[in-house]
């Protein structure tokens, strides 16, 4: 063999790491009865948001995606107290996304890479992600986060209130199948281009049953029966040509696909905010002026304790992203404290 031919096998030769098993995670890090419990009244709360049978409004707000679990576990302490100034008129979910999805290449998220080194130790990820979200559990907060490698919701499908199906992924057919499978709520974000149309798609589709290769607890390929999501819901999350937050593009959707839409969730960020952070705060106001007539259910905000993002270095500022540009905690806690008092005004007019 010369030199060149061994070159291109090192080249492409696979490396193969081991990991726990779902059930194994899940008895190293146990959900107890009584936290478990606690996650069955989280969701039954969030589909009575999305159902209309609780009139709170819904916001899922947390960092764009967990690095550091010290600075996660400040935001979710800061986070209950303030549930218990809005709890009247808002019902908070802690964002805890730990995947990232890339256009191109980049860092994948906590899961894949906990010490930001690119040494992709994805079992201390898992276990450290499993931990964090239970001590955030534990603290009283539901939990969401974003469906991305089907590989890794039977670590966690356990311990999620709420989850999202990207714009980038709303389209594939084995994330709704895994969508139709998962015992919490989930919203589909229209495609990157605009399109409302994909994230119907998905929606009729994980409302059905299905039968689907996957994984099952104890590692191995299983046809997993699914009985259909119990309340897969839109996400507008704007696009590359504008937002689509306000009553006229909703106006403008329920027009052209001549329907009556799914229950409503707005992304803050993304398009509706053109990756502004700081442009969360007018968007939340506006749909808020305006939910009576769109019947907004929920909102998302990219948030963490310091306004903007940073890139990954030795010498990181504590408390602000390492992804998208997040509000930081002072402009969160007074925009959702304006907001519960908005909505408070509204609702003692119409009982006026």
């Amino acid at each position: 063999m010369n030199a060149l031919n061994k070159t291109l096998i090192a080249q492409n030769t696979s490396k193969e790491i081991s990991l726990s098993l779902p059930s194994e995670l899940k008895a190293a890090y146990p959900l107890s009865s009584t936290f478990a419990k606690q996650i069955t009244e989280h969701r039954q709360t969030i589909q009575n948001i999305l159902s209309g049978k609780d009139s709170r409004l819904m916001v899922i707000t947390g960092p764009c995606s967990i690095h550091d679990p010290v600075s996660a576990l400040e935001y979710a302490t800061k986070l209950v107290k303030l549930q218990e100034q809005v709890k009247d008129q808002i019902f908070l979910v802690m964002r805890t996304y730990i995947e990232k999805p890339r256009t191109t290449v980049g860092w994948k998220g906590f899961l894949y890479d906990p010490n930001l080194d690119n040494s992709s130790n994805l079992q201390l990820g898992l276990e450290k992600s499993r931990a964090l979200y239970l001590q955030i559990i534990e603290m009283g907060l539901p939990i969401a986060s974003e469906i991305l490698s089907p590989m890794a919701t039977g670590y966690f499908d356990d311990l999620l209130a709420w989850g999202a199906i990207g714009a980038r992924t709303s389209e594939s057919q084995i994330h709704r199948e895994i969508s139709s499978h998962m015992p919490y709520a989930i919203g589909f974000k229209n495609g990157t281009d605009g399109s409302i149309q994909i994230a119907l798609d998905a929606i009729q589709s994980a409302k059905h049953e299905h039968q689907f290769l996957g994984m099952n607890q104890q590692g191995l390929p299983a046809i997993l029966h699914s009985a259909g999501n119990l309340l897969p819901h839109l996400i507008l999350r704007g696009a590359h040509h504008g937002p689509n937050y306000d009553l006229a593009s909703i106006e403008q959707i329920k027009a052209k696909h001549q329907t009556d839409l799914p229950p409503l969730v707005i992304d803050c960020s993304h398009g509706n905010s053109s990756k502004d952070p700081m442009k969360q705060a007018e968007v939340l106001k506006q749909i808020i002026a305006e939910r009576l007539q769109s019947q907004v259910r929920g909102v998302m905000l990219e948030s963490h304790l310091v306004d903007g993002n940073q890139k990954i270095s030795c010498d990181m500022t504590y408390g602000q992203s390492i992804t998208d540009g997040c509000l930081g905690w002072d402009n969160t806690e007074h925009l959702l404290l304006a907001v519960a008092m908005q909505l408070d005004e509204i609702e003692l007019a119409q009982s006026a």
